[in-house]
């Protein structure tokens, strides 16, 4: 991957949101700051606070943004008030003071969303620069959203020929209206079972259930994230990643190439402990000790996925590797990015650095032709 040579660009490092991974998105950001090419690129910090309000930051703000249990980082609102261009004649950025005073932020060249989950990784902030004609790194209107629609996305990949895991959908007013239907959910499917929100990620609001009798309780965790649940058969197979990157101009998505693998040795499944506060019982294997023909396999699963499901920019995709071959569980739009993160160690395993990576993402975005 090769920098285009260019005057140097602005860029919206866009973080936190109204989603429960809101710590989550500030800590990804903290990591791309510091990694961020500052010879190509300028930085203009908006945090979104957990009420919506979108907040101009400082560097110093982001200083002390880390994982710890029971305290993760949070954008607060300091006053300020960041206005995004007021139509596509202009891409300037306007922020109003604490005391209500205007200025300009100057031109945007691109926003890199560092965002997760329900309002930021849907769709609905890709709607908003869309309409202004501002450029931003990941996929677009269409892929978000289906990607973040467990339901929808599993239905269109089924439909495509890629094996997912045989699923049971269910809404809070569907039980609401008939609560007998959660003796049946499980009709059809295979213990254990993952009720998950259809609409959230990092593994929040999932609960493993090895019985009928667990489906009560983890219906209720699960529906506190979102009003449409999955109900998924456990599928036997190793977990394994892979990292799928835009190509440039007309050329096909690139793959990193090395998958990782989920090696769990005393922890039900990966959840939000294990992936972001180091909670025991689970290893990352990177790369993952597969065959050539399993390899070749998931890569072309994935991407054939990505470009099914509209993706652009990024995706780390995750399989279930089984005696039958891959099983596509969740394609991520904007997956984890902090430096120990999945998806940018798969890429460094491939050769591509971090700063490297962060980079391409931003060209990509900047090159990329507008939507309509």
């Amino acid at each position: 991957m090769t920098s285009v040579a260019s005057a140097k660009k602005t860029v919206v490092l866009l973080f936190g949101g109204r989603s429960s991974e809101h710590g989550i998105s500030c800590v990804t950001a903290a990591g791309v700051l510091r990694a961020i090419d500052r010879s190509l690129f300028d930085v203009i910090l908006v945090g979104l606070t957990k009420q919506g309000a979108t907040v101009l930051m400082q560097e110093s703000d982001l200083d002390d943004y880390k994982l710890e249990a029971g305290a993760l980082p949070e954008v607060h609102d300091n006053g300020t008030r960041v206005l995004w261009p007021a139509s596509t004649n202009t891409r300037a950025l306007t922020v109003i003071d604490q005391s209500g005073s205007l200025s300009t932020l100057g031109h945007v060249d691109a926003v890199l969303p560092m965002l997760h989950g329900p309002y930021g990784e849907d769709g609905t902030v890709q709607g908003m620069l869309d309409l202004v004609d501002v450029p931003y790194v990941g996929s677009g209107v269409l892929g978000s959203a289906l990607c973040m629609d467990k339901h929808v996305v599993k239905t269109v990949l089924a439909d495509a020929g890629i094996a997912v895991a045989p699923w049971r959908t269910v809404t809070q007013d569907q039980i609401s209206r008939d609560p007998s239907l959660i003796d049946s959910l499980d009709d059809g499917l295979q213990y254990p079972l993952f009720v998950k929100p259809a609409r959230a990620g990092s593994s929040v609001g999932v609960t493993k259930v090895s019985e009928a009798a667990g489906i009560p309780a983890a219906l209720e965790v699960a529906f506190a994230e979102d009003r449409t649940v999955l109900i998924e058969s456990g599928v036997t197979g190793r977990e394994v990643e892979i990292a799928v990157l835009e190509g440039r101009g007309d050329s096909a998505p690139r793959t990193s190439s090395v998958i990782g693998e989920i090696v769990f040795s005393g922890r039900e499944f990966y959840d939000f402990e294990a992936k972001y506060l180091g909670a025991a019982g689970v290893d990352l294997e990177l790369p993952a000790k597969v065959t050539d023909a399993e390899f070749a396999a998931i890569r072309d699963a994935a991407v054939l996925a990505f470009e099914v499901a509209q993706c652009a920019g990024l995706s780390r995709i995750d399989f279930f590797l089984t005696e039958d071959g891959p099983v596509l569980n969740e394609i991520n739009t904007l997956p984890g990015f902090t430096p120990i993160s999945m998806y940018p160690r798969l890429w460094e395993a491939s050769g591509v650095g971090y700063t490297e990576l962060i980079t391409e993402l931003i060209e990509l975005a900047i090159e990329r032709p507008a939507a309509y």
